[in-house]
């Protein structure tokens, strides 16, 4: 019998507890359940041979509930193709507890999903017995070591294979060589080194696949050089023939070169984050016992007040109570302006302080700042699969058995039906393994995701894998929530109709309803000193009253106007204002309207010019939101939005975007708020604005850190890049072995493939899908007009359609904004 304890989570009482045990006891094997609300988990007692962990996993869900799981990021060294990766996905799916592995040759990393029992070190364990190695994330050391051996092993084999090659082709030189270059011993006592310490990698990588039950890019590269290697031993000491030591040689001196440049263009497709990881700070200066103290950034806690003066990075995320200063956003945000921070205000880590000093309460610290959830992000991205590459896969775990039999079969064909020497068949043999190619395959997919996830991340854009770059290559209906997304989401006063802003500020001074709190800052904007009211009363759902200097002051919409039975003159300038989409207040003194003031809700900067850009991009725009029909038609007809849906309530969101599904639109949903983390979930790629929820970013595929729609275009835009450069890289990979096979099986007779000209031509094919897909480096989003600091900090906003509409609709000279 086995205990487990199962971390479970989604319970909220007892009976969340009886439930799952009474489905724990249906599944026979299982002796004893004991589930506990307070620990939340269950201590399972069950008998493996009638029931497995994962089917009680299983059965904890379909009962409603999950169990908890870990994310773990695992850096791999010394895969080579897309074997290599099949082989440590299976060894790491057969340790206990691990749910998923998704492992990428382009990244070198696994994401690995997992719960109890398992653990890292079982997994460090699964990949060592695999035949490879988990390694320091991100340790430029251990890269530098890396590309240094490959560098030594490369100029081993070269100095080593130079007067192999000129002795092996003595006859066909115009230049005299020493008779001792010629000598069969001497060959040999140089060839010999190259095939066991230049080529030592390869057959240590063919001894764990096949002891794994596999065989990888290794296999095919010892057969191949030991073939020409062993018949030419062969021919060196029991019959003298022919020597292919250079053969032998050469494979091995392309293919090292090949590695060589395929680790200096991989290294570049990383970049990325290696860019993200030195924008962290080292150090942080730290208030302790009332004295200022430098302490490592692992060293800083929530609630360490951190010192921060001129020119130094701000260590981690936290919130300003000391000092006023300038600081530089721009590596997390984009803006090149630098945002003023003062008391109160929230501060990123990494980011720079200009000017002046600053004490911060630390409020989020190592894993939990912004720097470190984007790089995570991007991380966990460049590691994924797009559903694109199931097709490599499945080929590639076929590709070198079928590679084998197909050279074999064509040494049989030579050396029978074609009635070829024993030699000629050989060296047939030989050009078809090394010229077979699964490291193409291996890399067409995940080195176009790394590149093309970490310029998104350059750009603001962080797409959180594969899977979303290939559903937002397909997108052709974009659904943007109105409030947050399109307008600000902060009610601002954009008409005046009479002399009556001080006296309605006066009033809703008192109220703490958002459009009182929009009047109010209009008139300290205008420098108007509001007085002091009396005998305040808010009417729910339409307005207020007080008095001032004996009066009676009233403001509220056209329904309290009604009620009221107040004198109203200003109906037909009211009518106007609302068919703009704003909401009208009437204010009144002493029963009589004296005035209005339109309040709404602010366009976004760049919301006209982004949505034009989606709708050049033959994408239907569609607007969502709780409004009425008629202010939200105002909205839209503003931006361009020709399909508007309107009056839907929050909950109501997801089956909206559901149906838009059921009439065929594949769907990306933008949004900002918690109320908008359901219909995220449901659209085919949920996009959210990375100055939003918390929620709201983790419930989309795409984040946009900068809060600029223009970037969700980029987003698509740089998604179709990556998914055909995917393409392109794929069908490289395919097209070359299609052709390169049969031609190495000499399908051109007499025209023949030289098996160290099919070895260069297999160490160029890797090397050029790397670079292929190095080329999105060129990709280049759109340009940001930088914001003013007045717009940025709320002053005067860029509405231009607004003003066109004040302009055009009242007349009345009293209209300001």
């Amino acid at each position: 019998m086995r205990k487990e304890k199962i971390p479970i989570k989604g319970m909220h009482c007892a009976t969340c507890a009886g439930t799952i045990e009474k489905a724990l006891y249906e599944l026979e094997g299982v002796s004893k359940a004991d589930v506990s609300f307070g620990s939340e988990s269950a201590t399972v007692v069950f008998d493996e041979s009638k029931v497995t962990l994962s089917s009680i996993h299983n059965q904890i869900t379909k009962s409603g509930y999950d169990v908890k799981r870990e994310k773990v990021r695992l850096k791999i060294a010394g895969m080579h193709c897309a074997t290599c990766v099949q082989t440590v996905e299976k060894a790491l799916l057969k340790v206990e507890g691990v749910l998923s592995a998704e492992v990428s040759l382009g990244s070198e990393s696994a994401i690995v999903t997992y719960t109890s029992p398992a653990t890292i070190n079982d997994m460090k364990k699964a990949v060592k017995e695999a035949g490879y190695r988990v390694v320091d994330e991100y340790s430029e050391k251990a890269a530098i070591k890396e590309l240094t051996k490959q560098k030594r092993i490369f100029a081993f084999i070269l100095l080593l294979t130079i007067p192999v090659a000129l002795g092996n082709m003595a006859d066909l030189l115009p230049f005299p060589i020493p008779e001792i270059m010629r000598n069969p011993i001497f060959l040999f006592l140089l060839a010999t080194p190259v095939q066991f310490v230049g080529g030592y990698q390869f057959y240590r990588g063919s001894y764990y696949s096949l002891k794994n039950k596999t065989a990888n890019m290794d296999v095919l590269i010892a057969m191949g050089t030991s073939v020409a290697y062993f018949y030419s031993v062969f021919a060196t000491f029991i019959i003298p023939g022919q020597l292919y030591y250079d053969t032998s040689c050469l494979i091995l001196l392309f293919i090292s070169l090949g590695k060589l440049l395929e680790a200096i263009a991989k290294g570049r497709t990383s970049e990325a984050v290696k860019k993200l990881v030195q924008l962290q700070a080292k150090t942080a200066t730290v208030v302790r016992d009332g004295k200022e103290v430098e302490v490592p950034i692992d060293e800083v806690v929530v609630g360490d007040i951190l010192v921060i003066k001129p020119g130094e990075k701000i260590p981690v995320d936290g919130i300003v109570v000391e000092g006023y200063s300038t600081v530089d956003e721009s590596m997390i945000t984009g803006e090149p302006i630098p945002v003023e921070k003062t008391k109160g205000d929230p501060v990123i880590g990494s980011t720079i302080n200009k000017n002046g000093y600053l004490r911060v309460e630390a409020k989020r610290v190592g894993k939990d700042t912004m720097l470190s959830q984007i790089i995570r992000m991007v991380e966990e991205a460049q590691g994924s699969k797009a559903p694109i590459q199931s097709l490599a896969d499945k080929v590639a775990s076929i590709f070198v058995p079928s590679v084998i039999l197909t050279a074999l079969g064509a040494f049989l064909y030579w050396v029978t039906i074609g009635q070829k020497s024993l030699l000629f068949s050989m060296l047939i043999l030989v050009a078809i393994l090394v010229i077979s190619c699964p490291c193409a395959l291996g890399l067409a997919t995940p080195t176009a995701i790394m590149v093309g996830t970490g310029k998104g991340a350059e750009a603001g854009i962080l797409v959180k894998g594969g899977e979303a770059l290939e559903k937002a290559y397909k997108i052709n209906t974009v659904v943007l929530d109105k409030t947050g997304t399109i307008t600000r989401g902060e009610p601002e006063v954009t008409d005046i109709v009479g002399d009556v802003l001080e006296i309605a500020a006066a009033v809703e001074k008192k109220s703490e309803h958002p459009l009182a709190e929009a009047m109010v800052r209009k008139a300290e904007e205008k420098g108007i000193k509001i007085p002091e009211v009396k005998d305040f009363y808010e009417y729910p759902g339409k307005g207020v009253k007080a008095k001032l200097n004996g009066k009676e002051i009233l403001v509220g919409n056209k329904k309290l106007v009604k009620e009221e039975k107040l004198k109203n003159s200003y109906e037909k300038q009211a009518r106007k204002l609302e068919e703009m989409g704003k909401t009208v207040l009437f204010v009144a003194e002493d029963g009589e309207v004296k005035g209005l003031v339109a309040v709404a809700d602010t366009l976004m900067e760049n919301s006209v010019e982004a949505i034009q850009e989606l709708k050049n991009m033959n994408l239907e725009v569609v607007m969502i939101t709780g409004d009425n029909q008629k202010t939200a038609q105002a909205i839209a007809s503003q931006v361009g939005i020709d399909r508007v849906l309107a009056e839907v309530l929050p909950e109501d969101k997801a089956s909206e975007v559901k149906k838009l599904q059921g009439e065929g639109k594949i769907v990306a949903m933008v949004g900002d708020g918690i109320n908008d983390a359901p219909a995220l979930a449901q659209a085919d790629v949920g996009i959210a604005i990375g100055s939003g929820t918390d929620v709201a970013i983790e419930t989309g595929d795409i984040v946009l850190i900068k809060h600029d729609l223009k970037d969700i275009a980029s987003a698509i835009s740089l998604s179709k890049k990556t998914v055909n450069k995917i393409k392109q890289n794929l069908f490289w990979a395919f097209i070359y072995n299609i052709i390169a096979i049969p031609i190495a099986a000499g399908v051109l007779y007499p025209l023949l493939l030289p098996p160290a000209l099919a070895a260069a031509a297999m160490a160029m094919s890797s090397v050029t899908v790397v670079v292929n897909s190095l080329l999105l480096k060129r990709f280049n989003p759109q340009k940001r007009k930088p914001r003013r600091e007045k717009e940025k900090k709320g002053g005067e906003k860029n509405d231009q359609s607004y003003r066109s509409c004040v302009q055009n609709g009242s007349g009345s000279q009293n209209s300001q904004i």
